[in-house]
């Protein structure tokens, strides 16, 4: 059974993706800090403004699900250093295995799962006739939970601690992340389960390729299949011109002319 390294609960190497994740949220941090202080009584507080409520962002705020998980309100200090750690530790630990640009996406699109399970629920309880009170969503466990299930699926045989399994930590970091959240967010505190089903998305769709590969491919697949739409745009043209000239010709699947003058078809190149 796999180990990791000889001492497992340490701090990872603050390298990387670790690195610039970290250093953004606390960035992020004292500077909410300060804006707090130069404009004390602003007309929308700033985590109203740029924290996520589902409700706002149905409305027009649509930068809350990518301003959201940058915002840590000064006075949770213990709440953002239980996160800055979690992040570091998770996301070192799969950098050793992964690129840069995969953790940074995992997190990302883990941060947006969050942000889109929240809105599902607002949603959904507005058309079961019961509205939940609107709560504000702040804070990186979205994004941290998506770390969570890639190392619980990708990694989850791996020994943190003698005989314990990293699948059964996460999940009772998971538990406990739930525990806590849900004493300031109630029920939106099961919308970071969305960013671990985000985050089981992304390494199913990940897991072989990267994601830049693969959006690349779609790109450049849909960009050939619009060119080929021309070229048979054009031929169609192309026939009816040759019909008003009395000649005969057709167009073929790719868009090429083909001349039906005589017996035998000749391909226009």
């Amino acid at each position: 059974m796999p180990r990791f390294g000889s001492t497992p609960l340490a701090l990872p190497e603050f390298r990387g993706a670790t690195r610039s994740l970290v250093l953004c949220n606390l960035a992020a941090y004292f500077v909410l800090d300060l804006a707090q202080l130069a404009f004390p009584h602003p007309i929308i507080p700033f985590q109203e403004r740029f924290g996520f409520i589902p409700g706002a962002f149905l409305y027009g705020a649509l930068w809350q699900p990518f301003t959201y998980s940058l915002i840590h309100p000064t006075p949770v200090l213990w709440s953002t250093l239980f996160e800055l750690l979690s992040l570091w530790f998770l996301a070192g630990f799969l950098e050793k295995f992964h690129t840069r640009g995969w953790i940074t996406s995992l997190y990302a699109v883990s941060v947006l799962g969050t942000a889109a399970a929240a809105t599902a629920i607002y949603e959904c309880s507005r058309m079961l006739g019961f509205s939940l009170s609107e709560v504000l969503l702040y804070g990186c466990f979205g994004g941290i939970f998506g770390l969570l299930a890639a190392i619980g699926v990708l990694y989850g045989n791996v020994e943190l601690l003698p005989f314990i399994k990293a699948r059964y930590l996460v999940a009772a970091y998971a538990l406990v992340s739930i525990v806590i959240l849900f004493s300031e967010q109630k029920i939106y505190a099961f919308a970071q389960l969305g960013g671990a089903l985000a985050g089981l998305l992304f390494i199913h769709l990940a897991s072989r390729r990267s994601l830049s590969l693969g959006w690349s491919e779609l790109w450049y697949a849909l960009r050939n299949r619009y060119y080929r739409w021309k070229r048979r745009r054009a031929a169609r043209k192309f026939e009816v011109y040759m019909r008003s000239q009395e000649r005969n010709i057709h167009v073929d699947g790719y868009g090429r002319p083909i001349d039906d003058d005589s017996n035998d078809t000749k391909r226009w190149n």
